[in-house]
């Protein structure tokens, strides 16, 4: 059974056609469906919109890729006031997977009807670990840059098997552009990241003089993570990022981002607005 909440912000999204690919039919149906107060209907809008939410990222378009780092029940919580957006990718985070495993991605699907970013951090097995996100609801995954070059070509490939967005993380990485040089195909995304314990060590910024030496070889995506406020996605998209990563920050928590217990959505808007 879907909540009010939920089933409010899906019909809003689809009224006002937020959600690519919703047609005056599938329009129709999504309202008729909406009107069931459970059952199967609400049910396969949910997948439907699922299947909305694996079109292929957009060069041309910028994205907030807000990322869960608690567990389920927060996510639960703060999830249904996040507006149903195709701007909007929602991240099942390394400390999320690693208390809820695949069942974490799952919850989100239940809720979310666009992208879901499993942040695996994958180091090893890349394409097995690419095929559970891809079972349980993921439209993209990470792996690591400094993992073999092996794993990065099998997770990548895995991706673009599965129809996954394959998201390379450079993470601890000095040269990125060395990185993908050696790869048999390229990522739809790199992610230029300061990691979360270099957040309050002085001079560790986000390395966007990788973007341009990047983007002159490839035609991939970047994302810029760590420690994102409203100051650093503005200078993320001037400096040629198309997604930016922002925590869903638990309270007590030093790290930047968007406080749980804060008015998320109102939040979270801010930001689309930031980065237009």
């Amino acid at each position: 059974m879907l909540g009010s909440i939920i089933r409010r912000q899906i019909l809003t999204a689809a009224r006002e056609r937020r959600l690519q690919g919703v047609d005056d039919e599938q329009l129709t149906r999504i309202e008729q469906a909406m009107g069931q107060q459970e059952g199967e209907g609400a049910v396969a809008v949910l997948q439907s919109l699922a299947a909305l939410g694996r079109s292929k990222l957009d060069s041309d378009k910028r994205y907030l890729q807000l990322a869960f780092n608690e567990d389920i029940r927060q996510m639960r919580r703060v999830l249904p006031w996040i507006v149903c957006d195709q701007r909007i990718l929602i991240e099942a985070g390394t400390p999320y997977l690693k208390r809820e495993g695949m069942n974490g991605i799952r919850a989100i699907r239940a809720l979310w009807p666009g992208h879901i970013v499993a942040d695996l951090k994958a180091s090893d097995g890349g394409a097995e670990e690419a095929a559970m996100a891809h079972g349980a609801g993921a439209t993209a995954a990470t792996v690591l840059g400094n993992s073999p070059t092996e794993t990065l070509n099998c997770f990548i490939a895995a991706c673009r098997r599965l129809e996954m967005a394959a998201m390379v993380d450079m993470l601890g990485v000095t040269d990125p552009l060395r990185v993908l040089m050696q790869l048999r195909l390229p990522p739809d995304v790199v992610v230029l990241h300061r990691g979360r314990d270099e957040e309050g060590t002085r001079g560790k910024v986000i390395q966007y003089r990788h973007v341009t030496r990047v983007r002159s070889k490839f035609d991939t995506l970047i994302s810029a993570a760590g420690g994102v406020d409203l100051r650093e996605a503005r200078s993320a998209i001037f400096n040629g990022a198309s997604i930016v990563v922002v925590n869903v920050v638990s309270p007590g928590k030093p790290w930047n981002g968007i406080p749980a217990d804060g008015d998320v959505g109102t939040i979270a808007r801010s930001f689309l607005a930031t980065i237009e």
